[in-house]
């Protein structure tokens, strides 16, 4: 049994740029720095599931093992869940036998094999069902706004502590995801059971969603991966 595949899901569609999952980032398309993130932290079977033959294609060339997703789930409105499950399905069908899934968003590709290594590793500890990729804040100070006024939902504004007194708190960054198999097919949801978290640095949160995500994360890559 292989202990860790990963399924990467990469729509065609994209409103914030066209072809965002291929389009050209830091001199290769989007997409081949996930499947070759994925590859160098030792994933073997590295799964795209798209309903664009050009993205399969370009996965195929990059070593990825390519799934054609069905139209009815691949609108924008289409769940990553229901693209998962689906995998989930087709790779049973090939007969693949795996304990767990990661799962790494494209548009997100400020991280490095290792960070796929840490998460891998607390996995295999036993103590999780499923685990989420995040980045520490000491001071974050959300607000919601309604038709009364704002308020805010991560403070109270009227008892404010210091900043050094508040306990870490964790932004869910979206970066991957690692889950069971049998688990998503049977909640329907990425994480279940017992959550753990998987720390990355700050500056990787940013992820790509338009041209100015685009500028800013090929500035980062350039200034905290490529160079180093």
């Amino acid at each position: 049994m292989k202990k860790f595949i990963s399924i990467i899901l990469a729509r065609g569609g994209s409103k914030g740029i066209p072809s965002k999952n291929i389009t050209e980032f830091c001199g290769k398309p989007l997409l081949a720095w996930t499947i070759e993130q994925c590859l160098e932290a030792g994933i073997e079977r590295v799964f795209v599931s798209s309903d664009s033959q050009q993205i399969l294609d370009l996965a195929s060339a990059y070593q990825g093992i390519p799934l054609l997703r069905p139209s009815e789930i691949s609108g924008d409105q289409s769940t990553s869940e229901e693209g998962w499950v689906d995998a989930v399905r087709q790779i049973c069908e090939l007969g693949e036998d795996y304990e767990w899934i990661v799962a790494p968003q494209v548009t997100s590709p400020l991280r490095t094999a290792t960070d796929f290594k840490n998460g891998m590793m607390k996995a295999n500890t036993g103590e999780y069902d499923s685990l989420f990729s995040c980045s520490p804040v000491d001071d974050l100070c959300l607000w919601v706004q309604d038709k009364n006024g704002v308020d805010s939902i991560s403070y109270d504004w009227k008892c404010r502590k210091r900043r050094q007194d508040n306990s870490t708190q964790f932004i869910e960054n979206g970066s991957f995801y690692i889950f069971k198999p049998d688990n998503l097919v049977k909640y329907k949801n990425r994480l279940s059971g017992k959550i753990g978290l998987v720390e990355m640095e700050f500056w990787k949160m940013f992820e790509i969603d338009d041209q100015n995500d685009l500028f800013l994360c090929s500035k980062i890559m350039d200034g905290y991966l490529l160079k180093n």
